[in-house]
């Protein structure tokens, strides 16, 4: 979910030809997500293969990707860590809402509620750590760098942005933001011609870019005061003051330009968890210096043994796929940016 400033904060769209080049982090465990909600058919239901096995996270995994490499985008996934212990509530409160929405969907199939079911459907995904970890198998094979955050995989790819290691940070969540990436970019897991929920009407989606620091010059504040608003409104360690929605909290922040002054101000007793805690896990982050960036060359087989062999994946497709990898690859050698290995 992440913290919801979307209404305050300018962006840009573009297309996917405006990120070639660029190296891109990505949150990993966000991409997942967005891939079960939908790739799912009709009623609902998760591809699967013979075995009754899920594959939807690994078919937008495979095939997203292998688009973003043909299209010059050099992606870096970023798999979460340890979650804060604040986080702990929201990690449990998350997992009622997917066992809720899983009630709901099967209900709504056995009702006929198609469009109901499916609507259910996109909101009960629930990764584990055996499709995390064949997720990494599949990147590996596809010759595609990930690194292991110690916490968050958000604040581990702001921190790559940071560092120069990458242009920008992907996610759908605005927390990265927070976490101080310099750029973010939303969108990029969904391109495409999408359904609009309950609705029989299709919208072309495409990137967004969020840049830090017109953000910042836009909403007249400092990094401090934004990562106040998100207290304020809610994020994944808190709940947010009921009443203040991002506006509301803009107007707060620029009133009382100290974050310290106004979280443990006369809204302390409003905050259920001490909102300094939350405040430390944004401007100081847990992440490592410890990673090696280096794209490696597709695996056609291992790419096959794993999707075909193991997961009955059509052959002809993901040929097309390991084609549009392998077209990337020869584009990329004649770059610049071999600086980045």
């Amino acid at each position: 979910m992440g913290v919801q400033i979307g209404d305050i904060v300018p962006h840009q769209s573009v297309t996917l030809e405006h990120l070639r080049g660029k190296v891109i982090a990505i949150d990993a465990l966000n991409f997942l997500y967005q891939f079960l909600a939908i790739i799912r058919q009709r009623d609902g239901e998760l591809l699967r293969d013979s075995k009754g096995r899920i594959t939807s996270h690994l078919s937008g995994l495979f095939y997203r990707t292998a688009n973003f490499v043909e299209a010059g985008i050099r992606p870096i996934y970023v798999f979460d860590g340890e979650p804060p212990v604040l986080k702990l509530k929201t990690v449990e409160h998350r997992k009622e809402l997917r066992e809720e929405a899983e009630r709901e969907w099967k209900r709504a199939l056995e009702e006929g509620r198609i469009e109901d079911a499916r609507k259910y459907a996109q909101r009960s995904g629930r990764i584990n750590q055996l499709m995390i970890e064949q997720a990494k198998q599949l990147l590996d094979a596809m010759g595609i760098p990930w690194i292991q955050a110690p916490s968050e995989g958000e604040a581990q790819a702001a921190h790559l942005v940071k560092r120069g290691d990458a242009w920008a940070a992907a996610s759908q969540d605005f927390d990265s933001l927070l976490f101080g990436a310099p750029t973010l970019v939303r969108n990029l897991g969904i391109t495409g011609r999408r359904k609009l929920p309950g609705k029989d009407v299709y919208r072309e989606i495409t990137p967004e870019i969020i840049r830090l620091d017109e953000t910042l010059e836009s909403l007249q504040i400092g990094q401090e005061q934004l990562i106040a608003i998100g207290i304020l409104v809610g994020t994944d360690y808190n709940r947010g003051i009921r009443g203040i929605g991002p506006k509301k909290a803009l107007e707060l922040v620029r009133k009382h330009p100290s974050p310290e002054k106004l979280l443990k101000g006369e809204l302390a007793e409003r905050f259920e968890v001490d909102p300094l805690e939350v405040y430390e896990i944004f401007a100081n982050p847990k992440v490592t210096d410890s990673y090696r960036i280096k794209w490696g060359d597709p695996d056609p087989e291992a790419i096959k043994r794993l999707l075909c062999d193991e997961h009955d994946f059509s052959e002809d497709r993901v040929q097309t796929g390991i084609d549009k990898l392998l077209k990337g690859k020869a584009e990329r050698g004649q770059t610049t940016l071999d600086r980045w290995f």
